[in-house]
Formats: C-alpha cells, structure tokens, sequence
C-alpha cells in the first residue's frame, strides 16, 4: 500500500505544489484546509481517491490528531499574512505548528517538515518573524529530526508578491523598504525542497531557501514591470509614512471584519527593515542538490496577462519588425 502523507495547508500556494509533487510520486495525500469544498482544485494531481481534502483546524488537537491518524508523514505550509478573529499570528504560526508536532511525535509519524520563513528571529520587531521562529521551537521540540525550509519570498503563478504589483493600477507604485533586498524562490523549487524531506532523502535541520539572485526590492518590481511591458514611477515611502498607511488599512480591516484585506499592514512595514536573503552560513538548496529557478525564466509564463496587449504582446512586437515592401 502507498504511503500516506498529511499536509496541512495544503490547498494554499506552496501546499498545492507540494501535494502534486508527492502524488505523481505514488502518494496518497491528504489535503488538510479549513474549508475543503475550496479546495477540490487539489483532487486532479491524482487519481481518483489518490488526493483528498480534509476538514481541519489547526487550533485544535482533536481536528489535527483526526487527519493525521495512520500518516507517514506530515508537512506544516500553514501560515498567515493578516491576523483576523481568532487566527492570530501566535495561535496558527506558533501554538500550530508546535500542536501538529506534538500530534505527530505521539502517533509516530516517520518525517516532518515545517515551511517557516527566512527572517524568522524570536528578537524581531515583526511579530509575523516572531511567532516563525517560534513555531520552529515547538516543531524541533516535538520532533527534533524534523526538516525546516525558510524560504525568502515566493514567487510562481498564484503568488501575492508579483501579481499583486503587477494589477496595480495607476502611473505609481509607492513601495516601503525599497532598497531591502530579497532572494526570490520558485514555489515548485521549494516543494521540491519539502517532498526530501518527507520522503527522508533530506537530513534534518534548517535550510535556508533563495533563488540565484539577490535583488533590491524596486529593482524586482522594475523587473517585473518590464515583462509586463508597462512605465511607471516606483516611489520609495519613508518608514514612518508606511506605518501611517498601515495603521489605516489595519483599521479599516478590522472595521469591516476582514472584508476589506490590509494592503499592508504595520507588521510587515516592521518585517521590511531587514533584508530578506539567505545568511552566509546557512544550509540551502546546495545541500540539497537543487539548483533553484531564476524569477526571469518564470515571470513571463504567468505575467504576460497584465501587459497592455496581453498575450498577444509577443505577436506585435515580432510585428515590428517584418519589413514593408
């Protein structure tokens, strides 16, 4: 019979490349959301029956010990960008992930990996970097041989980083911490990353997950803006600015009950301070005998629908240069 692998989380961004990484490896996957009917986009990676999503909440030990009964393995892709209600950064990042570990050391489960974050630190003054690093304490206390990835920021055809900026409107995209550099990670590079480690082909630690190049932030959104074809004025907003406009939509959200999604909120203007790359000591995709995937050999695959012709940019601009008779 086939391995049984639990990821919670994973119907989300990475979760998903994870899960069809793991099936078309002979896996059965279950997929363990909070509302599993939004996630039937999982069930395709597999044959029938082969991938399923479940009904969990990771605040609770009983949903978490329910879906994990009989696993082989656990990955944790669980992680949040706003707190909101009850999910607040410590109760899903911290308490969580520490619960999921604690769970899977008393069933036994052979290998477990922790999608964390680069940046996380117990010292930050981002709250988000905070509880990442406290979530890593309770995994390594629970199971010490676990596999922990911190990626830098991601990037691949669902992602919020790129696509967000590219469907900005306007002639200006205002940006905090535009001189903070980043190491951007193809999401398949990370899952790639996740299944060695569920299928124990990684050694146990920390690896620290970046692409091949560092970059400053404006200079990834003037990369961005040139697949996309378009000119506009990238505005570099002081800290103290951000955290005014922050204050606002934190406001705002909290107003209308999560309706209305913080564009950016106090915590991360904190998280934008840092640089956001892989430390020079740190293990990373070396160790792990992947070479990552550059943002410029992607970016165009899901970028193009925000250029001014879309997809058909490529045709008029070959268009140009057919000589006239």
């Amino acid at each position: 019979m086939s391995k049984l692998v639990t990821i919670y989380g994973g119907a989300g961004f990475v979760g998903r490349y994870i899960a069809r990484r793991l099936a078309k490896d002979g896996w059965r996957v279950r997929v363990a959301v909070r509302h599993p009917n939004e996630a039937m986009h999982v069930k395709p990676y597999g044959v029938p029956g082969q991938v399923e999503p479940v009904l969990c909440n990771v605040r609770d030990d009983a949903s978490v010990a329910a879906v994990m009964n009989g696993a082989d393995a656990v990955v944790n892709c669980v992680g949040i960008m706003h707190q909101l209600g009850k999910n607040t950064f410590d109760a899903v990042q911290a308490a969580g992930a520490g619960r999921i570990a604690k769970i899977a050391a008393q069933q036994g489960v052979q290998n477990m990996v922790h999608i964390s974050a680069i940046g996380a630190d117990a010292e930050s003054e981002s709250e988000y970097q905070q509880t990442k690093a406290a979530g890593e304490a309770a995994v390594l206390a629970h199971m010490p041989n676990a596999v922990i990835l911190r990626p830098s920021v991601i990037f691949g055809p669902e992602d919020q980083f790129f696509n967000r900026f590219a469907a900005m409107m306007g002639p200006v995209i205002p940006l905090v911490g535009a001189d903070v550099k980043f190491q951007p990670v193809y999401v398949d590079d990370v899952a790639q990353a996740a299944v060695l480690g569920v299928e124990g082909k990684a050694p146990a630690g920390i690896y620290e997950l970046g692409g091949p190049e560092v970059q400053t932030f404006r200079a990834l959104i003037q990369e961005m803006l040139g697949v996309i074809r378009r000119r506009k004025l990238i505005v570099n907003l002081p800290y103290f600015v951000g955290s005014l406009m922050a204050f606002g939509f934190d406001l705002t959200q909290k107003l209308t009950g999560g309706l209305f999604k913080s564009a950016l909120t106090r915590d991360q203007v904190k998280a934008l301070k840092s640089d956001n790359i892989v430390s020079a000591d740190a293990k990373g995709f070396a160790d792990l005998g992947i070479k990552p995937v550059a943002p410029e050999a992607v970016l165009p695959d899901y970028l193009w629908r925000f250029r001014p012709s879309g997809q058909y940019a490529a045709i008029k601009e070959s268009a140009k240069n057919l000589r006239v008779n």
